[in-house]
């Protein structure tokens, strides 16, 4: 599957926190699984989330930032279709997701088209100025995929995630 989406969710996933729930209701996805070659279907809820934030050492710096993190996460939902040839996105089910993407309290953050039909748009749930929920859609001919995360993000806590995740200058983190 598109390793760079599932990995951008791997990123995002522990730094958010609970809170009320931006979660989507996700179009119907059986005419995509039907066509689909390969399938990613993933939900995790509070207890898979908290269990693995449990496993987590609370001794080493980096390991107790991304549990703090971790612990208060509501939900984790992400849906990945690979196609053997061009199928078009059910533009009705893009437009339902799309509307509740374009409800109040949802910012578009980014959005990319690309002539050749790839659509990737990067969403926040805002409430009083606060992230609580991030969804991620992307769509090409041969692979749509959907990645919802529901919580809050700290930005302090996001900054010293972000410094503690990125390579220093030796390529060493």
């Amino acid at each position: 599957m598109h390793i760079r989406t599932l990995a951008a969710a791997a990123v995002l996933l522990p730094l958010l926190a609970c809170s009320q729930s931006p979660e989507l209701k996700l179009p119907s996805l059986g005419d995509l699984k039907e066509h689909a070659t390969e399938s990613v279907d993933i939900t995790l809820g509070a207890f898979p989330l908290h269990f693995a934030a449990s496993l987590m050492d609370d001794r080493d710096g980096d390991s107790a930032e991304v549990k703090k993190a971790l612990k208060a996460v509501k939900s984790v939902q992400i849906r990945s279709f690979r196609f053997d040839t061009g199928f078009a996105c059910s533009q009705a089910g893009l437009g339902a997701l799309r509307s509740q993407l374009s409800q109040p309290g949802w910012s578009r953050l980014v959005e990319a088209h690309k002539r050749n039909q790839e659509d990737v748009g990067v969403y926040v749930a805002l409430e009083d100025q606060v992230i609580r929920g991030i969804a991620i859609v992307a769509c090409q001919p041969r692979e749509f995929t959907i990645i919802n995360i529901v919580g809050t993000v700290d930005l302090d806590q996001l900054a010293r995630l972000r410094r503690a995740l990125t390579p220093g200058p030796t390529g060493t983190m």
